[in-house]
Formats: C-alpha cells, sequence, structure tokens
C-alpha cells in the first residue's frame, strides 16, 4: 500500500474514532462526561477558575467563575454569564467547565450559574435565581476583573430559557439591581420560546401550577429596545423544536430588535452544546461560527493592559 493508500486508511480510522466519541459522548448526555472528555485536550491553560460560591442559601444557588489567563484589557474581561440546560430538573454548573474553556480561549470570562431544580425550581424560581447569581458576579466583578458594563446572557435549553427571560422580561434583573444597559445581548441555543401548551413533562413539572401561562412565554416579552440577540437552533430537535427560534426570531425582527437566528442543519438538541467541546468542534465548527462572531460584534474586544494577577487565580 502506499503512502496515500495509508493516509486515507488512517484518516478513515480518525474518523471513525471521532464518530465513536460523539456517539459515546451523545448516548451518555451527560455534561460531566462532555466536560472529562474536552479536559483532556489541554484547554485548562486558557482559563483560571476565581470563584466557587453560593450566592443564596439552597445548594443549588451556586455559581462558578473563571478569567481568561492572559492579559487584562482595558477596563476588564468582557463577561459572558451562562445557565446550564436539563428541563429544569437536572444539572450542575461545576459540570460546564467546558464553556469556559472554550469562552476562555477568545478572552470572554464565564460565569456558570446554577439555579434551584426540581419542586423548589418551580417558575419563576429559575429567573429569580438566574438574575441573583448574574447580580452576584457584576457584583464581584471589579475583584476579578471583569467590566460589569460588557456582559452577555447565555443558555443552552432550559437554560436558553432563563437568559432569554432575563434579556426580555425587565422584572428579574431590575428586582437584582441590575442596570437595564448591562446586558449588551444574548446567545440563545436550542432555547424554548413560545411553548403552551405544555407538552412535555419538563414543562409541565416547572410551569403548570403558575396562574397565569402567558408570563412564562419568553415570545409574549418582545420589545423594541431589547438588546440584540442570536438564537441557535438544530433542525433535527426533537426536544425543543425549532420553530421556537423563528417565532421568537420574526417577533423580534418586527419588533426592531437586531436579531439572528440560525439553522444548523443535520444538529440535535444536545449536539448543540457538544460541538462547543474538544474535539468535537474541530469537526463541526458551526455553531462556534455562529456564536463567537456576534459575542465579537456585541463585546468588541479591548486593548490588553496587564497580565491576570496571580491572586486572581
Amino acid at each position: 500500500m502506499g503512502w496515500l493508500g495509508w493516509t486515507g486508511a488512517m484518516l478513515l480510522l480518525a474518523a471513525l474514532a471521532l464518530g465513536a466519541l460523539t456517539w459515546w459522548a451523545l448516548s451518555n448526555d451527560s455534561a460531566a462526561t462532555l466536560d472529562a472528555l474536552d479536559a483532556n485536550f489541554s484547554r485548562n491553560s486558557t482559563i483560571a477558575q476565581v470563584a466557587a460560591a453560593n450566592y443564596a442559601a439552597d445548594p443549588a444557588q451556586k455559581l462558578e467563575m473563571f478569567v481568561p489567563a492572559g492579559a487584562v484589557p482595558a477596563g476588564g474581561f468582557p463577561l459572558v454569564v451562562f445557565f446550564h440546560g436539563g428541563g429544569w430538573h437536572e444539572g450542575d454548573p461545576h459540570d460546564y467547565h467546558w464553556i469556559a474553556r472554550a469562552l476562555g480561549e477568545k478572552g470572554y470570562a464565564t460565569a456558570l450559574v446554577g439555579y434551584r431544580l426540581n419542586a423548589a425550581g418551580r417558575f419563576p424560581a429559575m429567573l429569580e435565581d438566574s438574575a441573583a447569581g448574574a447580580r452576584w458576579a457584576l457584583a464581584h466583578a471589579a475583584e476579578y476583573k471583569i467590566d460589569p458594563s460588557r456582559v452577555v446572557l447565555m443558555g443552552h435549553s432550559a437554560g436558553a430559557y432563563n437568559a432569554s427571560m432575563l434579556t426580555l422580561d425587565r422584572q428579574w434583573l431590575g428586582r437584582e439591581g441590575v442596570p437595564e444597559a448591562t446586558v449588551k445581548g444574548a446567545v440563545v441555543l436550542a432555547g424554548p420560546a413560545d411553548f403552551y401548551p405544555f407538552d412535555k413533562k419538563s414543562s409541565i413539572n416547572a410551569m403548570s401550577h403558575w396562574p397565569r401561562p402567558a408570563d412564562t412565554q419568553p415570545i409574549n416579552f418582545v420589545r423594541a429596545d431589547a438588546p440584540p440577540m442570536l438564537l441557535v437552533h438544530g433542525t433535527r430537535d426533537t426536544i425543543v423544536r425549532p420553530r421556537n427560534a423563528l417565532i421568537l426570531a420574526r417577533k423580534l425582527t418586527e419588533a426592531g430588535v437586531p436579531t439572528k437566528a440560525t439553522l444548523i442543519d443535520g444538529v440535535g438538541h444536545i449536539a448543540m452544546v457538544v460541538t462547543l467541546a474538544h474535539p468535537f468542534d474541530w469537526y463541526d465548527h458551526r455553531v462556534a461560527d455562529a456564536v463567537f462572531p456576534f459575542l465579537a460584534r456585541v463585546l468588541p474586544p479591548a486593548p490588553a493592559s496587564s497580565p491576570v494577577q496571580a491572586a486572581a487565580r
């Protein structure tokens, strides 16, 4: 076999191995599994963990914060506040360090915010907690070399719902004293936006008790002065249908909100975040190609001023 034949065989084996890894990560449906895999690809050097704290009394009301390990931009690092998915009944910010690694590589600080789940986290508790976690992160911005005026909210699935509601419905961040102008945009990955009547166990458990269902729907809080929003959805998502992104994008656009809806062909619900982790982003970087240009537009980079101080690590 010539060298071309050997090269082809090796490429085929690599593709098969990567396919097996993809199947393994998806079938486990575990953020912790994915994080462990991503951690093996030497991205830890790109970030420094600066906090692991509770922002309120319940053990689930916690967050972890990371900053890039490089030079500090003038004014501090821009911040992405990320809310995990899990149908409002599972998930832990500790299992999403790969999100912080991916963002840290691009120069963004990250707050991974947890919130109460199951009965304790029924509407509106998940929104109250998400807003309180964001407020805690902003209150400690100076300590961690973060610019509190340059913030994007981001989430996947149930967490994308939290991010959407905090972005569109003023009351949640307002109750926490967070200035409205703080949030410069939102990244919504596979987020539910228009899902009443409730027809899935997760939404029934989390929201059916509420006497005014309209209060629970992001679509009902579209406003002309909302910050820019990026809605990314997979065409093969059968858990949160792509229509959620399309309907919300249409209403936002009609209201004059800078909005981009990106449908990723062939991608399902879980793969939406899987492809932000190594090694999956190497062969399918379409989600990253949507997310990072948006972040660069709404959080433009500032020149570097000094290295991160050891005390902030």
